[in-house]
């Protein structure tokens, strides 16, 4: 299927987080009771569209257990956008963003857009970070933020959505350089025939 541009995306936290109940639901509309730990990274990708431009999204599900993380960690380049999600009823998983936020920023591209996500609002009664507490996070740290439930659905589009709409805002404004094989972005078939139609144009009404 022909696509305007593909964005590269990685999800990156803690282990048992839901970074895969989250992909899952997202390129399948299904949730699952008993998802086994991902081994290395697992991928899924999806159609969307933005702007009246078909967009796709090639996501990859990270290990979130340290034994994997040199994998992790080369899968950081390239990533137009990256979802670091933590579940909001483990605290251990909140703590440990500082680390994944300085991995990300280490080994991924300086232009890379992430969004800080809080999953697990399904289980609000067992809470123990509260949403003023990853709001502070995101803040302090540029980071755009939402709560999830990868088991509901809530807010699963949008994480996936809004992050796209920051990245395709920047390929507009030209932020980011598209022929750079670094950015995460790659123009499709649809982009590219366009770009080449236009000089045409120009020379027509010119000539």
């Amino acid at each position: 299927m022909s696509y305007s541009y593909l964005f590269k995306y990685i999800i990156i936290g803690d282990t048992g987080v839901g970074k895969s109940c989250l992909l899952l639901q997202f390129t399948d509309k299904r949730f699952r009771h008993d998802h086994d730990l991902t081994i290395g990274v697992e991928f899924g990708s999806r159609m969307i569209r933005v702007d009246d431009k078909d967009i796709k999204l090639q996501i990859w599900d990270t290990a979130g257990q340290e034994s994997f993380r040199s994998i992790t960690r080369s899968y950081y380049r390239g990533a137009a956008g990256a979802l670091l999600v933590y579940d909001i009823t483990r605290r251990d998983s909140f703590m440990h963003l500082g680390n994944w936020l300085q991995d990300a920023r280490e080994n991924g591209n300086s232009d890379m857009l992430i969004t800080l996500v809080g999953n697990k609002t399904d289980l609000e009664s067992r809470r123990t970070v509260s949403f003023e507490e990853g709001q502070r996070f995101a803040r302090e740290n540029n980071l755009m933020f939402l709560e999830t439930s990868a088991k509901t659905a809530n807010n699963v589009e949008s994480a996936f959505l809004d992050t796209a709409n920051a990245i395709y805002g920047k390929v507009k404004e030209g932020s980011i350089d598209i022929t750079s094989e670094t950015c995460g972005v790659r123009m499709g078939t649809t982009a590219l025939s366009a770009a080449q139609q236009k000089p045409k144009e120009r020379g027509g009404c010119c000539g």
